[in-house]
């Protein structure tokens, strides 16, 4: 299981919030570089999904995405862990660390650390039916402070 496990996990600090919209929710992630602000909108997905305080760091499972610009690899990136949290192997991830991110050719690689959700164990937030690409920016230039991810997902 790659060496982690809960008792090792100390949480990063929280780099995400959620803003309103209408119907939707857009989630707003950031971090010191855009593969960590990658990580954090994965984070907040499930931490929108279900409370991360109580999921565990059990198993792991591992994904890849790629797309045609930046925008593709974040929606493909994204639907890849809903995809992973809503069938087998129902994994809701406290964790997630990007292996490989190659931003030449929109590709990375992924592992995602949690456990399979279980009801009366994870509390049952709102369900993420469906990535967007309305309104997404992904925004790392040098007049914005810090790389930046907005993506509406929808409820």
């Amino acid at each position: 299981m790659d060496g982690l496990t809960d008792e090792d996990y100390v949480p990063a600090p929280i780099k995400y919030e959620y803003l309103d919209h209408t119907a939707d929710v857009q989630i707003h992630a950031w971090g010191e570089t855009m593969q960590e602000a990658f990580e954090q909108s994965g984070v907040a997905m499930f931490d929108y999904m279900t409370e991360l305080d109580s999921v565990e760091i059990l198993t792991t499972h591992d994904i890849e995405a790629e797309g045609d610009d930046i925008q593709g690899l974040l929606y493909h990136f994204l639907d890849e862990l809903l995809f992973m949290f809503c069938a087998e192997p129902f994994l809701v991830a406290k964790k997630i660390k990007i292996i490989e991110f190659d931003l030449e050719n929109f590709k990375l690689k992924a592992t995602a650390y949690g456990e399979e959700f279980m009801l009366g164990k994870h509390p049952q937030g709102a369900e993420i039916k469906a990535i967007t690409y309305s309104a997404m920016q992904v925004l790392d230039r040098p007049e914005v402070p810090r790389p930046e991810i907005f993506v509406i997902v929808d409820i």
